[in-house]
């Protein structure tokens, strides 16, 4: 088992809160039914791959006991997890071979309808916070309970956009790194340009944007430069459930590892996300990542240096 805590030492834990929750997908490469999912599990996984985590969410009395044993053997700390009376979120949904896009079958919050984050008194000194796409008034509970964070990152989609802007206008004030796809940043921001609806996110308070442009790869923005990792040349997608995700956790987990929060090694974050959701989609639910070693990371990671490298323009 790889775990994150033998792994890096003493890197600094990081916060996850977000939805946990049981996925029934079918793509047309397949069925998985009741299948571990949840934003913050996939981000979860993914992060511990570079740093410990610390996840809050909640769950029902029937989540299997064996997923909970899973989350535990990856370095994921559960002291913030809730288990209660009631039946787990759950999700259904399937693709087509557009997968882009999920069509969801079936919503049911259940437990998660009534959750409300509280953090264990260890967890309010995290460094590092990651917001997964929940509601934004959650989000903000979160960051009432923090003390002094070194960097919050923020993720939402189109739902809260269009039904609680104001309430998601405060998480990014807040917030310094900021994930969007790119409807959705194009959606908030009221404009078709993606490095105008960048500025007007850092306008806010953040000091990076992240605009995720799915099988077409990522943009980071800063207030001094852009930067465009690229996609993986995928032959074949068996689930895209939780790529975002997953991408976001690959990205806070390699910060959080390194303690550096610099430029650089924003860049380098945005393709360590890229990789490890890039792999993620291989399988179904987190499947993959159960089996992912170093070598499979590390591997995937020079494959997108190959894929970016281009020569000096030679001079006159």
């Amino acid at each position: 088992m790889w775990n994150a805590a033998d792994r890096t030492g003493k890197a600094a834990p990081v916060l996850i809160v977000g939805s946990v929750a049981l996925d029934t997908v079918e793509t047309p490469l397949g069925r998985e039914e009741n299948a571990l999912g949840g934003a913050a599990v996939y981000a979860s996984v993914a992060a511990s791959l570079f740093a410990p985590v610390n996840l809050v969410g909640v769950v029902g009395a029937d989540f299997p006991r064996e997923h909970l044993s899973f989350l535990t053997a990856r370095g994921i700390d559960l002291r913030g997890l809730q288990v209660v009376e009631g039946r787990t979120f759950r999700w259904s949904g399937s693709y087509d071979y557009d997968l882009n896009q999920a069509h969801t079958r079936s919503t049911e919050l259940n437990v998660f309808e009534d959750f409300h984050p509280r953090l264990p008194d260890t967890y309010r000194d995290a460094g590092f916070v990651f917001l997964a796409n929940i509601d934004p008034d959650l989000q903000l509970e979160v960051l009432a309970q923090v003390r002094s964070p070194r960097l919050v990152v923020c993720d939402t989609m189109n739902f809260w956009i269009e039904g609680k802007p104001n309430q998601l206008r405060e998480v990014i004030r807040r917030a310094d790194i900021v994930f969007m796809n790119d409807a959705e940043a194009r959606q908030f921001c009221g404009t078709f340009s993606l490095p105008r609806a960048a500025r007007e996110l850092m306008a806010l308070g953040p000091t990076a944007v992240i605009i995720k442009k799915g099988e077409h790869g990522a943009l980071l923005f800063t207030r001094a430069s852009h930067f465009s990792a690229p996609s993986y040349p995928m032959e074949q997608v068996v689930d895209p459930t939780g790529a975002g995700d997953t991408f976001a956790g690959g990205f806070v987990g390699y910060v959080a590892g390194t303690g550096d929060i610099s430029e650089g090694s924003l860049r380098k974050a945005t393709v360590y996300g890229s990789v490890v959701a890039s792999l993620n989609i291989e399988d179904f639910s987190i499947n993959r990542l159960r089996r992912l070693t170093p070598e499979d990371v590390s591997r995937r990671y020079a494959e997108f240096k190959s894929i970016a490298f281009f020569e000096a323009m030679e001079s006159a």
